[in-house]
């Protein structure tokens, strides 16, 4: 399959190219118009012409070789999924060059390099032009997605209905929020600015929908001007219902034809002075504009909606109250049904996981395809189980699930990894130092507004003593009824380019991971919020003082999979009094709502531990 769609996308780079010249590169992005992390069937582009289904990642094709960059997530679902006329090019390993040094040794001064600039983030094209431009190199942007003229029976664009987010949940009104946006932009001397960023979009006008899977955001463009906000979308998706809504809110809103948005961005050149440019923008948006005229920065909208209001945190709480429910259910449910019987797969263990929460109050849907994988599979970062490598469940395996919901409150996230028989001795040291890691930074104490990237060695550091490591970050934000990864701050060795600091009220997740190649892996995972500290010491009068977390989700850690001679004092404190919280919280629901079986087995996995001295 892939050698036939390389050749049809070879013949265009020559016959086609750039105005009547062949180019000698293409650059395939994983991305829509929108910048977004997940996509639509009919934007999966890198998935067609290589096989990789990750998130992430970035192909090459030249007239004798296809390679793929992807980073430490997907390095070994990357090499199962994409066939022999494929290179992976792993991201952060040594040796590995960027895709711009990589074309600089293959290509020679004055050839082309194209790419679709709708597709690709400004600041991803401003770099590898930079890179490239020292060779003689060109970095051009091309007129059609060669990609999408050789698709065959390419999926079509499905626009869903959307829904206006009632002010319980969204805790404050899209007037105010406007108002607020307008505010910035007067500080910041601009008169228009330009969102893409579908989250940024929905969060903004309280509004939902459902045109990608588990995400509840709808396609469209919003331009804001101090008197109007002009939405690009499909006209349908404006009913009545959500007119009254504008109107209620009192919006100054008018409706264009999403395909529409190019050429009114033309038409705005002329009309304003400065115009904001997230850094979400395609380069294709970036570029309509002259230099003379741009404010390129981070959305506004992003760290309003990453610092919740006083709504959104207690609506993201409860979610994981019921969340801690269904999950509590699951888990009891699962090592139950271990004990007799073989059956289960993963596949089928993650229907009933979810069957679980949709018996929850206000629930939408999974935030993501459940991950739900034993024995080598857990080992595959963001493995997707599919019915040619459902696996068995098995009382001699590690089983990892990787899960989330969406609820009209809230969006939770929550890995936990357990053993059904004996885990062993190397697969409980290595759970303990992960687990060592979550206790880190959950209980870390920091200044407001340090990066997140200063707490990610914290995480690393039990693993980083004996010579183990994950590749992947340690924390995201989490969205309140939206994207389950939303920025744009996390934790990682890497930094966020846009990262604000960490505030009070940010929600964000906690999980160090270790992943053993082709036998297990190891994830735990909690969402956690930024709460102000107590400190022994005050800082002087005027600052703000130190911040530290305290942790949303509800759900038990495994015991057994612990070597708790391992563990500190703190450590141990801190999983007791865990471990109580969810005991007190869930147990009267459940007892409540009739689940004794369900309660018998958290006050089972919720006991107390005591540090066993070796």
């Amino acid at each position: 399959m892939s050698s036939t769609v390389l050749a049809s996308l070879r013949k265009l780079m020559k016959n086609v190219g750039y105005k009547s010249r062949p180019i000698q590169a293409l650059i395939i992005t994983n991305h829509d118009a929108h910048m977004s992390e997940y996509l639509a069937e009919c934007h999966r582009r890198l998935e067609y012409v290589s096989g990789f289904s990750g998130s992430a990642g970035t192909a090459v094709v030249t007239e004798n070789e296809a390679n793929m960059w992807t980073d430490g997530r997907y390095f070994i679902q990357a090499a199962k999924e994409m066939d022999s006329n494929w290179k992976l090019m792993k991201i952060g390993v040594h040796g590995t060059p960027t895709e711009g040094a990589w074309l600089s040794s293959k290509l020679k001064e004055g050839d082309l390099v194209g790419t679709d600039p709708r597709l690709i983030p400004y600041s991803v094209w401003l770099n590898l032009e930079s890179e490239l431009v020292h060779f003689g190199i060109t970095l051009v942007p091309l007129s059609m997605n060669f990609v999408d003229e050789v698709w065959v029976n390419r999926p079509n664009l499905e626009y869903k209905p959307i829904q206006s987010l009632d002010i319980k949940f969204a805790g404050e009104s899209s007037i105010v929020k406007v108002e607020r946006v307008w505010k910035v932009m007067m500080e910041k001397n601009v008169d228009s600015l330009v969102l893409t960023a579908l989250d940024d979009i929905a969060w903004l006008l309280n509004l939902r929908g459902q045109d990608i899977s588990y995400n509840p955001v709808f396609f469209s463009f919003l331009i804001i001007t101090p008197k109007v906000l002009r939405l690009y979308i499909d006209e349908q998706k404006i009913t009545e219902a959500i007119k009254d809504h504008f109107r209620e809110h009192d919006l100054p809103i008018e409706i264009h034809p999403y395909e529409n948005i190019y050429s009114s961005l033309e038409d705005l050149v002329c009309d304003i002075k400065k115009v904001w440019i997230c850094r979400s923008a395609s380069f294709e948006i970036y570029n309509t504009f002259p230099e003379s005229k741009r404010f390129s920065e981070c959305s506004p909208i992003a760290v309003m909606k990453a610092v919740k209001n006083e709504v959104e945190v207690k609506g993201m709480i409860n979610a994981h109250v019921k969340d801690g429910i269904a999950l509590c259910r699951y888990f009891s449910w699962l090592e139950k049904t271990m004990e007799n019987d073989n059956t289960l797969t993963e596949i089928s263990a993650a229907k009933v996981l979810e069957n679980f929460r949709r018996e929850e109050v206000d629930y939408v849907g999974p935030s993501f395809h459940t991950i739900s994988s034993t024995g080598p599979h857990a080992a595959i970062t963001h493995y997707i189980p599919k019915a040619e490598s459902d696996r068995a469940l098995s009382k001699n395996e590690i089983y990892l699930c990787d899960s989330g919901a969406q609820y009209f409150d809230g969006t939770t996230d929550v890995t936990r990894t357990v053993h059904f028989g004996i885990p062993t001795e190397f697969q409980k040291n290595c759970f303990t130092r992960v687990f060592q890691g979550v206790v880190a930074i959950a209980t870390a104490k920091f200044p407001y507004g340090i990066k997140g990237n200063c707490l990610d060695s914290l995480a690393r550091k039990p693993l980083w003593e004996v010579g183990l490591d994950y590749n992947h970050g340690t924390g995201h934000g989490i969205g309140a009824y939206l994207f389950v990864h939303e920025g744009p701050m996390g934790i990682s060795w890497r930094p966020y380019p846009d990262d604000p600091g960490l505030q009070p009220n940010m929600f964000l997740s906690d999980e160090p991971g270790y992943y053993h190649e082709g036998e297990f892996g190891i994830r735990i995972e909690n969402i956690v919020q930024i709460v102000p500290a107590k400190t022994t010491y005050s800082m002087p009068s005027g600052e703000k003082g130190f911040l530290s977390f305290t942790t949303t989700t509800m759900c038990p850690i495994q015991i057994k999979m612990l070597e708790t001679s391992m563990l500190t004092d703190l450590e141990i404190n801190f999983l007791n009094d865990y471990h109580k919280k969810i005991r007190n919280t869930l147990g009267p629901i459940l007892k409540e709502r009739g689940f004794t079986d369900v309660y018998t087995w958290l006050e089972e996995q919720t006991t107390e531990i005591v540090k066993l001295r070796t």
